[in-house]
């Protein structure tokens, strides 16, 4: 019936994930591999320090090399003194590879300088990070941004010279290093060594003319007009229209002069000189010192004048005077001392020891046979003078060796000295003739000369009495003749003729020129210069005090 019971169901749990699901997992996967690739394309992060953060923006500022876009600026922060802007760049993975030890940055803006106007296309785009990729092995993230753009990159062929001088601001950054006007070069960097208190010029010299350095190089300074005035005149130098702007170096070797070896290594130093006339002065660093004492003023002679033999220079002037007079002496000794140096290559071709100890040996010998200085007016115009010296045979051996420390080079009064004693002595011959005795014997001959006249004038009227008598008409014609002839002569000595009229103005005159010249002559024989010199006494320079 029924016994049959009902059947009962089994319940299982089904355990199934939906399909909604994927979504979510395929995103988290999506943003891992992103995450992933980010990280594996991510370049490094570099650290840039400037001076301004003028035109850098952060996102905006790229930082491009050769034009290309290899990063961007992502921060901008002062650092811990607020001295520098340190900015925070984030650059590709492609270009990680130029990050090296000698990479360079610069920003590139709108620029006005020595070599032109550069940046224009700025104006609209904004400033923007240079690099310039290095060479060097060893990689580097932390880089300070230089001011100017480099004169040339690490790996450009050429040599890097350093030029010192005592002082700064002779060279700037870009200006030309030149060879006989030619550009071969640019000043790279300037620095300042604060512990040997010198001033150093990094420059650049480009291939092919590096091989015109050698060890003989002497480099000066160039500005676009030298002009000098000295002794010997004006001398006006211009240079090339660059240097005329901006100034700049100069080098070669001096004439005369062997080169030396080839100089190839890089950072060789050499001295920066003023001027190429201190390149040649310093040439002649081999000198004797001597002093000369001038009895006639020294206004003119400055140091630095040249001492000369027949034109040719053989010295220079250090130092007028080298003292002042000392108090035992005071200004009694009329003599002024100057020191001078005879330069030792200027005389013989080739300088050492044993050629200085020969030119005083030699020097001593013509000091014997009478070589002697003299001042001579070298410039018209300026009124310098230079220091002369010749050979006087007549001149008698020297009395005095030395003075102070120094050895004395005998002198002779030279030049307008010389004259104004020539002519001293010829007014002190002048003032010595007896002239007014001279004037009262020509008077009494002026007196006897006119009693004379007057007994001729006598005699010719006599005379006409005496022809003119019947008994004197008698003597025969010859007598007669002879007798008129004598009338005319004597009638030629009467106050109404000529030759008597022409005497008496004469030594009329005669004696007016002599009572003019009376004054003259007694000035003459109070001052025997005043024929020269103005009756003013010129003041003498005092000379600054020197070295005792």
């Amino acid at each position: 019936m029924s016994d049959n019971k009902p059947e009962k169901a089994e319940v299982q749990d089904l355990k199934q994930i939906s399909s909604i699901w994927l979504v979510p997992v395929i995103a988290i996967a999506i943003g891992v591999w992103m995450l992933v690739q980010y990280a594996v394309s991510k370049g490094p992060e570099i650290t840039l320090m400037l001076e301004t953060a003028e035109g850098i923006e952060v996102g905006k500022t790229e930082v491009k090399a050769l034009n290309v876009r290899v990063g961007v600026v992502t921060d901008v922060t002062l650092n811990d003194d607020y001295t520098a802007i340190i900015a925070t760049a984030q650059i590709d993975k492609d270009a990680a590879r130029m990050l090296k030890e000698d990479t360079l940055f610069w920003v590139v803006k709108p620029r006005i300088g020595k070599e032109g106007v550069s940046g224009l296309e700025t104006l609209l785009s904004g400033a923007y990070i240079q690099l310039q990729p290095g060479v060097r092995k060893k990689e580097k993230l932390s880089f300070t941004v230089l001011e100017v753009p480099p004169v040339a990159p690490p790996d450009a062929k050429g040599l890097r010279l350093v030029l010192y001088h005592n002082e700064a601001g002779k060279l700037g950054v870009g200006d030309p290093v030149l060879y006989e006007g030619f550009t071969v070069g640019r000043v790279e960097k300037v620095t300042f060594d604060p512990e040997n208190k010198k001033a150093n010029y990094q420059l650049f010299i480009f291939e092919p003319y590096d091989s015109l350095i050698r060890k003989r190089t002497r480099f000066w300074l160039t500005s676009g007009v030298d002009l000098q005035m000295s002794a010997e005149g004006f001398n006006l130098k211009i240079g090339s229209i660059e240097s005329l702007i901006t100034g700049g170096v100069s080098f070669r070797v001096p004439k005369g002069n062997e080169p030396g070896e080839l100089i190839t290594k890089e950072l060789s130093r050499f001295r920066l000189y003023n001027n190429l006339k201190q390149v040649k002065e310093r040439f002649f660093d081999e000198y004797l010192e001597y002093v000369m004492l001038f009895d006639e003023s020294v206004r003119g002679l400055n140091a630095g004048a040249p001492v000369e033999y027949r034109g040719i220079r053989i010295g220079t002037v250090r130092k007028v005077p080298l003292s002042l007079p000392s108090e035992r002496d005071g200004f009694s000794n009329k003599q002024i001392p100057v020191l001078v140096r005879i330069e030792l290559g200027r005389i013989y071709d080739h300088v050492d020891l044993d050629s200085l100890q020969q030119l005083k040996v030699n020097l001593e010998r013509e000091f014997n046979v009478g070589l002697r200085a003299t001042l001579k007016t070298g410039s018209l115009l300026t009124g310098a003078l230079l220091v002369d010296t010749e050979v006087y045979p007549d001149e008698q051996m020297p009395v005095l060796t030395h003075y102070q420390d120094y050895d004395i080079f005998p002198t002779k009064a030279g030049g307008f000295a010389q004259i104004q004693k020539q002519v001293s002595s010829i007014l002190t011959k002048i003032n010595n003739l007896p002239v007014e005795d001279t004037l009262l014997s020509l008077n009494k001959s002026l007196d006897a000369s006119q009693k004379t006249l007057l007994a001729a004038e006598k005699v010719a009227k006599e005379l006409t009495v005496i022809l003119a008598q019947k008994d004197t008409k008698a003597i025969p014609s010859e007598v007669r003749d002879s007798l008129q002839q004598i009338q005319q002569t004597l009638n030629g000595f009467s106050p109404d003729a000529v030759p008597y009229r022409n005497l008496e103005q004469a030594l009329s005159r005669f004696e007016q020129v002599m009572t003019e010249l009376q004054p003259v002559l007694r000035q003459l024989n109070e001052k025997p210069n005043s024929l020269i010199f103005s009756g003013e006494k010129a003041k003498d320079p005092i000379p600054a005090r020197g070295a005792q």
